[in-house]
């Protein structure tokens, strides 16, 4: 079994191959700056389901698709980067996110390239693709979103967990409170045509993901 110490380094490597990929101007230095910034992020006390953890299961997952993306080094980042700012208390965590990755990976990327990883975060807020994006940019963001909604269709033991951190992480709010709001985002969830865009997470996920929803509002309806 890993040390989360282990863990950690290996995603850093991950981390860092991909940022080299994009950019030669930048030096080993620099790059484990990001990278500790980024741990300090996700190592946050109010987080329990939006840690490294949560970045690591997905990586997994981009390992099996990174073939099919037109540019993965842009789309390994943005995992890295699309929760990096969390607080349960605000609406707004995917604009902080967003201009966070700004900030950090401007100085070393293209204005393109950064401002593409701004408007892939900003895409995990509503889970919708902005319909200007270009074809193989259409299916990189695609199968980002998967990547992201993918724990819904986890087996039902993974997902309860799931469903448990969220609830820790929205602790401060009461449990009435809670299973109204809860129950307003996964009646949204289920109201969408397809919870995936790609085949490939539409034929894996699709049907397991409504079941476990629908389990999870039957459970909160009983709050």
């Amino acid at each position: 079994m890993k040390t989360v110490s282990n863990k950690h380094d290996e995603l850093g490597k991950y981390f860092a191959q991909h940022l080299s990929a994009m950019t030669s101007d930048i030096s080993p230095k620099q790059i484990d700056r990001l990278w500790q910034d980024i741990v300090m992020r996700y190592g946050e006390p109010q987080r329990a389901y939006h840690t490294l953890n949560h970045i690591e299961q997905l990586l997994v997952q981009f390992e099996n698709i990174k073939q099919v993306l037109s540019e993965p080094h842009i789309i390994a980042l943005t995992l890295y980067y699309h929760d990096v700012i969390y607080d349960p208390t605000r609406s707004d965590n995917e604009l902080q996110s967003a201009e966070f990755a700004t900030d950090a990976l401007g100085p070393y990327l293209s204005p393109e390239q950064y401002q593409q990883t701004h408007a892939l975060i900003m895409m995990t807020a509503n889970h919708q693709i902005d319909t200007l994006v270009a074809s193989d940019k259409y299916n990189d963001a695609a199968y980002l979103l998967d990547m992201d909604l993918s724990i819904l269709g986890a087996p039902w033991s993974a997902y309860k967990q799931y469903a448990k951190a969220i609830r820790q992480e929205y602790a401060h709010v009461a449990d009435d409170n809670y299973r109204d709001g809860r129950t307003a985002v996964l009646q949204g969830l289920l109201a969408h045509p397809k919870l995936y865009l790609t085949d490939h997470y539409y034929d894996q996920l699709e049907t397991q993901a409504r079941d476990n929803i629908k389990r999870e509002l039957t459970s909160l309806a009983a709050l």
